[in-house]
């Protein structure tokens, strides 16, 4: 299974054709060859290293919510595990 990760774009180097991104306070490098038109501040649906294309905000936001209740869920499920 694949997971894409939406990410927002904190800097660009039009040069290399690159974006830092950032998702969750983790800073990774990224290419934009398969995305134009990119602008700090956009959010970016990130796979594999690539940006695969611009996602609207609210929707980047709904699906990064969405990741970080599942990972509660997985810490508290972890958590009553453990103790059986």
């Amino acid at each position: 299974m694949c997971l894409a990760v939406p990410a927002k774009a904190i800097s660009i180097d039009k040069e290399a054709d690159t974006a830092k991104v950032s998702l969750g306070g983790i800073l990774k490098d990224v290419s934009l060859s398969l995305v134009e038109d990119v602008c700090i501040g956009d959010y970016l649906l990130i796979h594999v290293g690539f940006a695969l294309n611009k996602l609207d905000e609210k929707e980047a936001l709904l699906t990064l919510k969405a990741f970080e209740e599942l990972a509660d869920f997985n810490r508290a499920e972890g958590s009553v595990n453990a103790d059986e």
